[in-house]
């Protein structure tokens, strides 16, 4: 397995990492390691407080045998892949067309006031960052807005309360 390899600068990731890796790995047949890159971008963007940098991109790189552009491809295409320090929560609204036509724009100005930032900030205290997407795949339940790791449907001023008010 290739969590066994120890690479000179994979130094910086633990063992608990490089397992969770190793097992994304794993699904894909001998030699396609690099098909599990999405994940392990995920998995160390989570162990590094939300965000990937340019080493950490490097490191999933050699790990997974890759050029280093092919993995700043991918994190660098992909909106969940973030770029600089987030808050605690992860806000992404849908502006799309759908919502826009449910008042998308409108929750987002209840957001901006309610986190004390403006689309793609984070707020002062560091408790959010917003930011907005262009598609969630949830038209039906628009506007949406995903929090974390979790969607939310039908928003209105009071939903958004109740979300916020219940995160840790």
């Amino acid at each position: 397995m290739i969590g066994e390899k120890k690479l000179e600068n994979l130094i910086e990731l633990p063992q608990s990492v490089l397992d969770q890796i190793d097992y994304w790995i794993a699904k894909y047949p001998a030699g396609k390691q690099k098909s599990a890159v999405m994940q392990a971008l995920m998995i160390v963007q989570e162990y590094n407080r939300g965000y990937l940098t340019q080493p950490l991109m490097n490191v999933v790189a050699k790990y997974l045998n890759m050029p280093p552009v092919a993995v700043l491809e991918v994190a660098t295409f992909y909106t969940m892949y973030e770029h600089a320090p987030v808050g605690k929560h992860k806000i992404s609204i849908c502006t799309n067309v759908p919502c826009q036509m449910k008042g998308c724009e409108k929750m987002v100005k209840y957001l901006e006031q309610k986190c004390g930032a403006k689309l793609g900030e984070n707020s002062p205290d560091g408790l959010f960052t917003l930011r907005n997407v262009e598609c969630m795949g949830a038209c039906v339940g628009a506007p949406m807005m995903q929090v974390n790791h979790d969607y939310h449907e039908n928003l209105t001023e009071e939903k958004i309360d109740q979300i916020l008010d219940g995160l840790n």
